[in-house]
């Protein structure tokens, strides 16, 4: 997962930057990955840029700002979704928050809530 440039809407004291996800995708089919995930905004719906990172400002996507590093096949193009640990950012910006409770990166939370009920529309 990588800290972006892109700001979070701030929120009182709560503010920082996106963090996203990233996961390799050939060409040919991102298009079925964005309308895939794009379903879904009630998870992390659809993704928030495809190709260049240093536009969204990650400088190595070997260097991911948590957890682990995934590897990029020749002719495969990075796509990056909100992550749920934007969520540790935004709680770093507040400082009169005693307690914050967010989930690691690769451990999320756990619902009564079906897949569909995250499903747009």
């Amino acid at each position: 997962m990588f800290k972006t440039n892109i700001p979070n809407e701030h929120i009182g004291e709560f503010g920082g930057n996106l963090v996203v996800s990233m996961r390799p995708c050939k060409p040919e089919d991102l298009k079925y990955c964005i309308d895939t995930t794009s379903e879904y905004p009630g998870a992390h719906g659809g993704p928030v840029h495809a190709g260049d990172p240093s536009a969204i400002g990650i400088e190595d996507l070997g260097k991911p700002d948590y957890g682990d590093r995934v590897t990029i096949h020749d002719g495969e193009v990075p796509v990056f979704w909100p992550c749920g640990v934007t969520l540790l950012e935004a709680s770093t910006s507040c400082k009169s928050l005693p307690l914050a409770i967010t989930h690691s990166p690769g451990h999320m939370l756990i619902t009564d809530i079906f897949v569909d009920e995250l499903r747009g529309g």
